[in-house]
């Protein structure tokens, strides 16, 4: 993060410290410096040297409000918030329901104050975006919010872009887009000298076509909004790229080239209704959809066959799926089978524990291309590399950095993935990339993709354990895990 981007991110998120005490959430703050940033973004496109049009209705814009104080300022930005809610594209759809969350008028002064003395146009989408993002990361960190279920590691998600490759003029689809951070990656590596040169028409598309997204909580879908804005993705008057609603309820009927997504953790999709009593329930929600495999209410497996559905005939996806995705049986085993009679499921990594900000995920990343119809078995060879046993993380001490991810890439060989290595052998049982054939794992008792090979050294040698705070974030990683599913199994019993 540059030296400008930090110093305004430290200066946007020092306003949260008396925001907080005055019960203002970091999610409602992020909220409302999304709408004055905006704001503030758009009174400057409508002056020289740009003068848009920007939809913003008469006494709406940023100047009626900027000079304002008390309750003159508190009334304005109401009144504004109101009527922009009801105007058309992004605009409406990033206002719609908008209040104003912060109620002591003094620290909304100040915030209005240090929003109006940058110049958020003029700054290239790069610090916008990294500034945006900044903000995004402290809010995921606030595990009391429960925004971190949204935010997927970006050195993940970075490599995951890094071993797809995408191509200019192809769309890329997040049926849970969550803050937008795939599609933000793939337009920093679209639009990476390094990667291609683009012309304008491929500049164009990748602004306005390629991306296509789902986000199911509204709060999260317009921060999605704001950030693709911020780095010049959609238009304020074009087509919105992301629709809110659940993408699981029917086949969107588009069909696109690649599919970068981390669907949300949690087995079961449920809808919450007032029962005779008046009491709210909870019931399952199961998708009954002709081009599923198998229909059940199990969240994961539901996203694996939408994102199969609305792949091209040759796309590409990498999905982050949790393990219980790779071994359980029913409807899971039916899955597996289908992904690799239909698809060219080629590779797996298995993620190490302690990068998400929802404790006591085990997660992987499965990688598949989707084949045209062929009565043949489309996979092939499987190849999994093992980046969890003897690897250990945490958010704060110890976080994953992309460079921690540059031995996969480099095994996945991106240029040309036909042509790859084991590093594990007989004379090296620690290598973490191995290969095994479709009929290995076809003879597997349900089709178990759930494979590891590598000893794990702290059961092996108890002089060399892992640091205390990581052991302990180990076994709270473990029980969490294991409550989950003891939760899940008492479930299934109470029915």
């Amino acid at each position: 993060m540059s030296e400008q981007t930090s110093t305004i991110v430290s200066k946007v998120w020092g306003m949260c410290g008396p925001l907080r005490d005055d019960g203002v959430s970091y999610g409602d703050y992020l909220e409302q410096i999304t709408y004055l940033i905006f704001l503030k973004m758009a009174e400057e496109y409508s002056k020289p040297p740009y003068k848009r049009d920007t939809g913003i209705p008469v006494d709406c814009t940023w100047s009626d409000m900027s000079s304002l104080k008390g309750a003159e300022l508190e009334e304005k930005y109401k009144s504004i918030l109101e009527k922009l809610g009801e105007q058309g594209g992004i605009l409406g759809k990033i206002f719609k329901g908008a209040t104003n969350k912060i109620s002591n008028a003094a620290i909304l002064y100040r915030v209005v104050q240090m929003i109006d003395k940058e110049k958020w146009v003029a700054m290239s989408s790069d610090v916008k975006g990294e500034i945006y993002e900044g903000l995004l990361q402290k809010n995921a960190e606030d595990i009391k919010s429960g925004a971190g279920q949204y935010f997927t590691p970006r050195p993940l998600i970075r490599a995951m872009v890094k071993c797809v490759r995408p191509e200019p003029m192809k769309t890329i689809a997040d049926p849970c887009c969550g803050s937008g951070g795939f599609f933000l990656a793939a337009q920093a590596f679209l639009a990476d000298p390094e990667n291609y040169s683009l012309d304008r028409e491929q500049k164009e598309f990748l602004k306005n076509e390629t991306f296509y997204g789902n986000e199911i909580v509204p709060a999260t879908y317009k921060t999605a909004l704001m950030n693709l804005y911020l780095h010049n993705i959609g238009d304020i008057y074009g087509k919105v790229p992301i629709v809110q609603g659940d993408a699981l309820l029917t086949d969107p009927s588009y069909r696109v080239d690649y599919v970068l997504t981390n669907p949300p953790f949690g087995k079961k999709s449920s809808i919450t209704f007032t029962n005779e009593e008046g009491k709210q329930e909870d019931e399952e929600l199961v998708y009954n959809r002709q081009d599923f495999w198998t229909t059940g209410s199990d969240k994961q497996l539901n996203f694996v066959q939408h994102i199969n559905t609305i792949l091209k005939a040759t796309g590409k996806a990498a999905v982050v799926v949790p393990d219980n995705v790779l071994f359980e049986g029913g409807a899971g085993e039916i899955v597996r089978k289908k992904l690799l009679e239909t698809t060219d499921l080629h590779t797996i990594l298995r993620l190490p524990t302690g990068i998400f900000y929802k404790q006591g995920v085990k997660a992987n990343v499965i990688f598949f291309d989707k084949r045209p119809a062929s009565a043949e078995m489309q996979t092939k060879k499987i190849w999994v590399y093992d980046f969890r046993t003897n690897v250990h993380f945490t958010l704060k001490q110890h976080p994953m950095t992309d460079a921690d991810l540059d031995d996969f890439v480099k095994c996945y060989n991106p240029e040309n993935r036909y042509e790859r290595t084991e590093t594990w052998s007989d004379e090296n049982p620690d290598g973490r990339f191995r290969c095994y054939d479709v009929q290995e794992i076809l003879e597997r008792d349900k089709t178990s993709l759930d494979i590891f090979w590598i000893k794990d050294k702290s059961l092996a040698d108890l002089d060399n354990l892992p640091e205390p705070d990581v052991l302990a974030s180990d076994i709270i990683e473990n029980l969490q895990s294991a409550l989950e599913s003891f939760q899940e199994l008492q479930s299934q019993i109470g029915k």
